[in-house]
């Protein structure tokens, strides 16, 4: 029940904090372009608060539904308007004037995450230090030269100073098939290039373990031993009355002597019974255990429900990566421009069937990682926020009635006519729009239910 509450309360501030961004770089551009804002509400549904405020008067709310929210505007499509306020109604202002006000909202998101990298990079970021602990048997980095030992200290002239750094960048050239130059130091501190072929990996292959999974490369880490230190109550481990702290020694009379040993015979055997020998206090006890079947990249896999119990790590594996402020300012820029580019290019991917729709994430999704992001600290919680900051700005601007790209779609049209569009189309479009959309949110609660039931 605590981490129920604690991703509850994570998810809504999550929510809120970014709604209330993107809100106000609409409603801030208003009232600057001389619109009159009529509501600014956190929220959909019944308000639970309200106050007004500034010259306007203007309803500051809180409603019940906080999975949003919106501006609204003096406009006649909304209702009658005093003949004295026309000028201020926004269906009167000039196209350039409504693009303004519309493009504000995603723009405030992107600013909001160069904001927030830039303070990350200034304060500084603990990560782990690049150095290549395991290189996979006949894997791209196999074939590139890579050793045990090696350094990372740039990659196409990037400087590399932790392991996750420069993921992104990697992300981006394997969706472009493209040739990455790695420049490591070796263990007898002598500098080497090794040339990373990225031409045989798919867009599919782009995730979170592309460079171990896909390329092979696995960083310097102290052994995980077969502890279980995360335990899923509905999985078949705690049913069967493993605990967490358990260490399995053994499974069907076979040693386990790592965590790779054990998730290696689990997965091996879905649906099939196995006697696991457990040391627990000193004692050794058997237990039976089903691993449940689960889907993982095409494949029909066993699960326990169990995760490792990190070590944790020696002083001289960790590093602190801190900028100057304008390095961090320019590190944040970067980032959110390639976060952008990237989250546009796996959309484009996704409508080529290259990519399955499977990884599009709803709230049951980000409510988890929120939770999770925000029990390891602020700064990861930080990070998360600015993420999802740069995932609403870039789907925002998406050419899809109702959205702001929408709108800004309509303009353009109405600029190239020099005619606003006529009351059927603007209707019809709305439609259409609000179709994608409940389409596109039945598909992410779909894929979120399915993310939690296997």
């Amino acid at each position: 029940m605590t981490d129920f509450l604690y991703t509850l309360i994570a998810f809504v501030v999550a929510i809120s904090v970014l709604v209330v961004v993107h809100e106000f770089g609409h409603y801030w551009v208003a009232r600057r372009m001389g619109v009159k804002v009529l509501r600014f509400s956190l929220g959909f549904g019944k308000p639970l608060w309200m106050r007004r405020f500034g010259p306007d008067q203007t309803e500051w709310v809180i409603a019940a539904v906080p999975l949003g929210g919106y501006v609204k505007m003096l406009d006649e499509h909304e209702g009658e308007v005093a003949k004295k306020e026309l000028a201020r109604a926004f269906n009167r202002q000039p196209v350039l004037k409504r693009v303004a006000i519309v493009v504000a909202g995603p723009l405030f998101n992107f600013l909001f995450a160069i904001l927030a990298y830039c303070i990350l990079n200034m304060v500084g970021m603990e990560g782990l230090r690049p150095v290549v602990g395991k290189v996979a048997e006949s894997s791209l980095a196999q074939q590139a030269g890579f050793r045990q030992g090696d350094e990372f200290i740039a990659i196409d002239g990037y400087k590399v100073q932790s392991w996750d750094q420069r993921r992104l960048y990697l992300y981006e050239r394997a969706l472009d098939r493209a040739t990455v130059n790695f420049t490591v130091r070796d263990q007898d501190g002598m500098t080497h290039e090794r040339t990373l072929d990225l031409s045989s990996l798919s867009a599919a292959d782009v995730g979170a373990g592309l460079l171990e999974r896909q390329i092979g490369l696995f960083p310097s880490l102290p052994e995980l031993e077969p502890v279980i230190g995360t335990l899923d109550e509905r999985g078949a481990a705690a049913q069967a009355g493993l605990r967490v702290g358990d260490r399995i020694v053994a499974i069907e009379g076979h040693p386990v002597k790592s965590w790779q040993d054990l998730v290696k015979t689990i997965s091996a055997r879905p649906d099939v019974s196995l006697k696991l020998r457990v040391e627990r206090k000193g004692m050794t006890q058997e237990f039976s255990v089903t691993p449940q079947p689960a889907d993982s990249a095409g494949q029909r896999i066993g699960r326990i429900g169990v995760g490792v119990r990190i070590p944790e790590l020696p002083a001289d594996m960790r590093v602190m990566v801190r900028h100057a402020p304008l390095s961090a300012l320019a590190e944040g820029f970067e980032t959110t421009w390639r976060m952008s580019a990237l989250t546009l290019k796996m959309l484009v991917k996704m409508l080529k069937l290259e990519v399955s729709a499977k990884t599009i994430s709803g709230p049951l999704t980000i409510a988890q990682y929120a939770g999770a992001s925000a029990q390891i600290g602020f700064d990861r919680f930080v990070m998360f926020l600015a993420v999802v900051s740069i995932s609403l700005g870039v789907l925002n601007l998406l050419p899809i009635p109702v959205l702001d790209g929408g709108h800004l779609l309509i303009y353009l049209i109405e600029g190239i006519k020099g005619k606003p569009l006529s009351e059927t189309a603007l209707h019809w479009g709305q439609q259409i729009g609000i179709a994608l959309l409940i389409s596109l949110m039945a598909l992410a609660f779909y894929n979120d239910f399915m993310r939690i039931l296997y």
